[in-house]
C-alpha cells in the first residue's frame, strides 16, 4: 500500500525552508522524511509527514505550490548489502527509482527508506513477492 509524498516549490534562497517548516510546527505536523536537492529551480521539497492532507491543505493555503504523489516506505534491513538487497528486487522488474531518501525510524531493527518510482504497482508486487515489508498510512504514527 502506498503512502503520500507532500511535494512543495520553493525559491533556493536562505530561509525558505525554514518558513515551510515553521508553518508545518505551527500547525503540529511532524515531518517524518524529507529530501531536497537544489539542483532543480525551483527547489522542490519532498515531505513524509504525520498528516499529508492537512499539511497539503496549510501550504497551499499559505500560497506555495504543493503537489502529492503516492510513494513506498520499505524496511530495509541495516546491514551492509541490506539497501541493495532491495534494489535487486525491483531491478528484476525494471522499476526505476526517481527519489530515495531515509524516513525517520525511532524504534526498531530495521532502516526505513522512501522510494518514489516510476511504476508504483510493479514495485508493490514485486516486494510483496520477495516478502520485503513495506508500510501503509501506520507510518504517519510511528
Amino acid at each position: 500500500m502506498p503512502i503520500t509524498q507532500i511535494s512543495v516549490s520553493v525559491e533556493n534562497k536562505p530561509g525558505t525552508l525554514n518558513e515551510v517548516c515553521e508553518i508545518l510546527e505551527k500547525e503540529l505536523i511532524n515531518i517524518k522524511g524529507i529530501m531536497a536537492a537544489s539542483v532543480m529551480s525551483p527547489v522542490q521539497v519532498h515531505f513524509i509527514v504525520d498528516d499529508p492532507e492537512k499539511a497539503e491543505n496549510v501550504l497551499k493555503a499559505r500560497g506555495f505550490n504543493v503537489s502529492t504523489k503516492d510513494v513506498i516506505a520499505v524496511a530495509t534491513p541495516d546491514h551492509p548489502g541490506g539497501l541493495n538487497a532491495i534494489l535487486r528486487t525491483l531491478v528484476q522488474g525494471k522499476v526505476n527509482i526517481e527519489t530515495l531518501y531515509p524516513f525517520i525510524n525511532p524504534s526498531g531493527n530495521d532502516a526505513i527508506i522512501i522510494l518514489e518510482v516510476d511504476k508504483i504497482k510493479e514495485a508493490l508486487d514485486i516486494l510483496k513477492k520477495h516478502w520485503v515489508k513495506t508500510y501503509s498510512k501506520e507510518i504517519y504514527k510511528s
